[in-house]
């Protein structure tokens, strides 16, 4: 009979959420004479084996429970109820390089992991070569890791993760770290544990992963486990989960763009950033935006090859004479993907006077890899040809893209393959 080697049973997760520090306070010491926090469930009463050997993936949209499930299992936080029960030792892909010290060189942080995993000096010391080989980041391993650049960085505290001889290996979308050289060395890594024999439990986005790697997979939504089985049986199922979670809101505000209303707004249906970047002139002011899919839902989460849309919504607090508008996407490291505004589309937007509103829809196939994207929006223009930033929102919110294939690197070409036998 094959053994589990992690076992979850009935687990919960409830979060306290309080309105200011000092009611935290006060709770923390006992001063609340009543209730002052709300409840929020990240899990609840989630029941699964994963069995010595298995390669299981874990699926859901944002905000699902995956991350806390991994958390949990981990030991890096608690669970409010139930039980977890692991065998073997564990290497965790969550948060990169958490445990370690900016002022100690590549090599002291490797000693200063290895020793919070429970290895001696002489052990690591004979996995040194491995690691460093592995992490291929040069004569700076010598040098403090705060003069590392992000890429560096990661590619050391994954390389120790991966390299301790793990029984169990979990993983947080790590995958995704570092050039495509890298990436591809990791998933080598990732197959020669399959080989090996070890037990995986890995969430990701990239649904094409899910479905290779995968013996099974195991759908969250809001916290509750919707369903296990075959991965193409769970990723056929999170897409249905996808148009359920949408269809009930997208009704009741399906119309209000084009009403112009005021008491809802499609923006407040995504997933918005406390720490957009925000600035310009405001002679012009981005008072609404959104991203739907190919049916017209409001979404943070589009299907690789679908056509989805961009919108934008402009009041004009001052006549403007060249309006620009404008989107980006960036990744998660910051950098500039894709793009496009209305003055490279050629598509002149007419002077607007003070009280004009202004809605403009982009419109275009989704050909980015699966993974996670922030997107950026402005308004622009020209005052007697100086250019003037009216508006930008930052990183305002986040994208999901799930795909079931992804190739090298940012985005798809697309390319048709033909065989061909004989010279």
């Amino acid at each position: 009979m094959q053994k589990v080697a992690i076992k979850v049973t009935n687990v919960s997760k409830i979060y306290k959420l309080y309105d200011t520090p000092a009611a935290r306070l006060k709770d923390a010491l006992g001063l609340a004479r009543k209730k002052n926090y709300r409840e929020h469930a990240a899990l609840h009463d989630v029941t699964l084996e994963i069995k010595k050997g298995e390669t299981v993936g874990i699926i859901g949209t944002n905000g699902s429970g995956k991350s806390t499930l991994l958390k949990i299992i981990t030991g890096v936080i608690r669970q409010t109820e139930g039980e977890v029960e692991v065998d073997g030792r564990i290497s965790a892909l969550l948060e990169l390089g958490a445990g370690f010290n900016m002022e100690y060189t590549g090599i002291e942080n490797v000693y200063l992991q290895g020793d919070m995993m429970g290895f001696s000096r002489q052990e690591i010391e004979q996995k040194m070569e491995d690691i460093l080989g592995f992490a291929d980041i040069g004569d700076f391993v010598h040098q403090p890791v705060k003069t590392y650049s992000s890429g560096m960085f990661v590619r050391l505290a994954f390389a120790v993760a991966i390299n301790i001889e793990p029984e169990v290996l979990i993983v947080d979308e790590a995958l995704s770290v570092g050039d495509v050289f890298f990436q591809a060395k990791c998933y080598r890594k990732f197959e020669e544990f399959k080989k090996q024999g070890k037990t995986i439990l890995f969430v990701s986005h990239d649904l094409g992963s899910i479905t290779k790697y995968c013996d099974r997979a195991i759908l969250l939504n809001k916290g509750r486990k919707v369903m296990e089985g075959t991965p193409k049986e769970a990723v056929d199922r999170y897409k249905m989960a996808l148009v359920e979670q949408e269809e009930a809101d997208y009704r009741e505000h399906a119309s209000l763009w084009e009403a112009g209303a005021d008491s809802g707004k499609w923006r407040e249906k995504l997933p918005l950033n406390p720490d957009t970047l925000e600035y310009g002139d405001k002679k012009a002011e981005i008072v609404d935006f959104a991203i739907m899919d190919k049916t017209g839902k409001v979404t943070n989460i589009i299907e690789k090859g679908d056509p989805f849309t961009v919108k934008v919504k402009v009041k004009f607090a001052e006549d403007v004479a060249e309006p620009v508008f404008a989107f980006t996407f960036k990744n998660l490291m910051g950098i500039e993907i894709t793009g496009t505004n209305t003055m490279f589309e050629n598509e002149g937007v007419e002077p607007r006077k003070a009280g004009d509103v202004q809605s403009v829809a982009f419109t275009q196939r989704m050909v980015l890899q699966g993974g996670e994207y922030l997107l950026s929006l402005g308004c622009t223009g020209y005052e007697h040809e100086t250019f003037q930033v009216h508006h930008r929102l930052y990183d305002v919110c986040s994208l999901t893209v799930i795909s079931n294939k992804n190739t090298v690197g940012f985005f798809d070409m697309e390319s048709t393959v033909s065989v061909e036998s004989g010279a």
